[in-house]
């Protein structure tokens, strides 16, 4: 393997490591925001979209 295939495939994996990083991190946030909110704050918030994706959920 080449310098440059080297210099490469190492800045592909810091780069997915730096994805999956901030990926957890979002995740972390949402469990964290969701677990501290009213449930009736997430039905309302749920229903909401439902409708203005046009689903039925009634």
């Amino acid at each position: 393997m080449n310098a440059q295939a080297t210099t490469v495939s190492q800045s592909h994996s810091k780069a997915g490591f730096g994805i999956a990083v901030f990926a957890a991190l979002i995740g972390l946030a949402i469990v964290s925001i969701t677990g501290h909110v009213q449930a009736s704050t997430l039905h309302d918030a749920a229903h909401d979209v439902r409708h203005a994706t046009g689903f039925p959920c009634h």
